[in-house]
């Protein structure tokens, strides 16, 4: 299968990481193409950003479909214009936050969520309601990091989002940790051994649910919601 990923902002190495992510945990026949606009903002910080990038991620859905894709990962744990990509796309289109937290809830009974910034807490507030989740969410937390301290290695980002993993367990009473930004990727595995608790991740998350989609033959439905845009 292929299987497009989709940064909706415009900071190569974060796309660079999903990447690496995605390569390192596909089945050995998916192929992997990974882009971003060149033209939006370098990171996704609140809801102007979202608008902001839309048409940057539309250009690229349409791409990644000439390429032909099978499916689509928008990776961005905001899941910006996840529902304008599927009427765009045949294949499905999963946004990393959709596919955390329902796959979170297999493993575990209640999960707290550990993004960047305080802004974005009610974004995913919001999204955890829209997804039926609100019942399994305990907390959004912010680890008060802005989403490039991810890249270039600043504001001791890793620690600060350890910590605040701990102070969930202790505090939350949650079963597991979803990690609230694709910049955060490549931390899972390490901060689940550090903390003892699972802490998920939304691209890989979304990766295993694209790959299980396709295989399953599943496709997009066409009908109402998400039919192909009006020609105009």
């Amino acid at each position: 299968m292929k299987l497009a990923i989709i940064n909706p902002n415009s900071t190569e190495s974060m796309t660079q990481k999903c990447k690496e992510v995605a390569l390192k945990f596909k089945n050995n026949d998916t192929e992997i193409w990974a882009s971003n606009p060149e033209n939006s903002p370098k990171s996704i910080e609140g809801h102007y950003d979202e608008v902001k990038s839309l048409a940057g991620l539309m250009e690229e859905i349409k791409k990644a479909k000439d390429w032909g894709a099978d499916a689509y990962v928008i990776a961005c744990f905001d899941d910006p214009g996840l529902e304008a990509a599927r009427e765009l796309a045949e294949g499905p289109v999963i946004g990393i936050c959709e596919a955390a937290m329902h796959m979170t809830t297999i493993l575990a009974s209640s999960f707290s969520v550990v993004t960047t910034l305080n802004r974005s807490v009610p974004i995913i507030e919001e999204l955890s309601h829209k997804y039926g989740m609100s019942k399994f969410c305990r907390k959004v937390r912010a680890a008060n990091i802005p989403v490039l301290s991810l890249e270039d290695g600043t504001c001791n980002a890793k620690q600060k989002i350890e910590k605040e993993i701990l102070k969930a367990v202790e505090e939350d009473n949650c079963e597991a940790i979803i990690l609230g930004c694709a910049g955060m990727a490549d931390l899972t595995i390490e901060l689940s051994q550090k903390c003892n608790i699972p802490v998920v991740d939304g691209v890989l998350c979304a990766l295993k649910m694209a790959e299980s989609l396709v295989g399953a033959k599943l496709k997009t439905s066409k009908i109402n919601a998400y039919s192909y845009p009006i020609v105009k």
